[in-house]
């Protein structure tokens, strides 16, 4: 049986092996694990039960990672994204005065529009149809992104009035042991050891804990105990009012739904294909349907157990940085969440302290992509550009790679480079700037 699914998931082509595996989705699950308590946290403010919502969050992010591991085959996990859920609680819920069943009829019908999407290929259309150099430039964006994340979680990275952003500072003990769980594991990294970003978190983690027993360091761990369990999630189980959601003329919120949830989908996609070394010569992803359809079939199953848009998650990246290339990490990643809905008190174990240098790590290795910009290009060099900053500066992949189609749509319009084949190209910038403007009108 081992040899049979040795020979599945291609661990001979792809070098790695059952431990690197495990240990890789080990990694990606404590990297997202904050998801339990925080997409919770956000919809409960929408009223959806608190412990109803925490089990629809663990089950769906299961049901997406395994599937993704099994069907795809690729180490991609999912789960409820962030952002997604903001717009669908404070801006669906609680602006509009929309029920969150309606809302969540909403996120159901945005999944059928991408099942749809997918089975007529226009999704694959629309990844075949971006330059590759962008797909560069949004692997290195995402990785500033999710680099700026780890900073601002370590506390190295702080807000400020005058400059938005300062340095925080590093005499505070989270952001002194996040700069030590980063040494080590470069350390490690560099001596090739294998799992050096979980020996990382794990040592931070001990280290984190120890301290807290000290009345100075008292309030290095923030560990709140999280509701949830299987029975609770009869709350959520498909209360979602698709009626509801087409006869309140909904069509726009359904829009927003789709089309972020499309575009940072595919940016996250390439960013962690590019980093496992998994896209083909090419520049084709292999086995593209059945991510796709993988995608969209999350969505609609979290829906219906009670929750947001559910996507692919950047800290994926943090398990291929471990070794992870085959679906086995995922599936690794989506068994603990299936284990956290039942052991959700303890999921908030890990401090921020310890993912915080792993997201940092990961960031850094993910600028390898910017070599494949051809930066003495105008053409492609400032679309490149505006990509690879706007998405850590709007904290969105869907903006940065707006900018950067509709730039590249522009400059190559008016220097004369303008091809019939590119027609989807200038339609996705014009889609593009069409929802800009909108944003800019609410």
């Amino acid at each position: 049986m081992l040899k049979k699914l040795e020979s599945y998931f291609e661990f001979a082509h792809l070098g790695t092996n059952w431990r690197t595996e495990i240990l890789a989705g080990i990694t990606t699950f404590l990297t997202m694990a904050y998801i339990v308590l925080v997409n919770p946290a956000i919809l409960a403010d929408a009223g959806v039960p608190l412990p109803a919502v925490t089990a629809a969050t663990c089950l769906s992010a299961a049901f997406g990672s395994i599937l993704m591991g099994v069907v795809a085959r690729y180490p991609i996990a999912l789960a409820p994204g962030m952002g997604l859920n903001a717009y669908f609680t404070y801006t669906v819920c609680i602006k509009m005065h929309i029920p969150w069943q309606t809302a969540l009829g909403a996120v159901f019908l945005s999944g059928i529009i991408f099942l749809a999407l997918t089975g007529a290929g226009i999704r694959q259309m629309i990844l075949r149809a971006i330059p590759h150099e962008l797909y560069a430039a949004v692997a290195s964006g995402i990785g500033l992104f999710i680099a700026f994340i780890g900073f601002q979680h370590a506390g190295l990275v702080v807000r400020d009035p005058n400059t938005l952003v300062g340095l925080g500072n590093i005499r505070n003990p989270t952001a002194a042991l996040a700069l030590f769980g980063l040494i080590l594991m470069v350390a490690l990294e560099v001596k090739k050891v294998r799992g050096s970003i979980l020996i990382g978190v794990l040592t931070v983690t001990g280290a984190a804990w120890a301290m807290s027993k000290l009345p100075q360091f008292s309030g290095l761990v923030h560990w709140t105990p999280a509701p949830g369990g299987l029975r609770s999630l009869e709350a959520t189980l498909f209360p979602l009012d698709i009626r509801g959601a087409l006869s309140k003329g909904l069509l726009e919120i359904i829009f927003v739904f789709f089309f972020v949830d499309l575009f940072d989908n595919l940016g996250t996609l390439v960013a962690v294909t590019k980093r496992a070394g998994l896209i083909s010569a090419d520049h084709s992803i292999p086995r593209l349907n059945r991510i796709l359809f993988t995608d969209a079939t999350s969505t609609v199953f979290g829906s219906l157990t009670g929750t947001s848009t559910v996507t692919s998650y950047v800290e994926s990246t943090a398990g291929v940085a471990a070794g992870g290339r085959s679906g086995i990490t995922a599936i690794v990643t989506g068994l603990l969440f299936l284990a956290a809905m039942v052991a959700a008190p303890f999921v908030g174990i890990v401090p921020q302290a310890a993912t915080a240098p792993a997201l940092i790590l990961v960031g850094s290795l993910m600028l390898a992509t910017i070599t494949e910009i051809r930066w003495n290009e105008p053409v492609v060099a400032i679309p490149a550009f505006l990509t690879l900053v706007l998405i850590p500066l709007t904290y969105s992949i869907a903006n940065g790679l707006g900018f950067g189609i509709i730039s590249w749509a522009v400059l190559h319009f008016i220097t004369g480079r303008f091809r019939r084949q590119d027609w989807l190209l200038y339609t996705l910038a014009a889609l593009f700037l069409a929802r800009f403007v909108y944003l800019g009108a609410g």
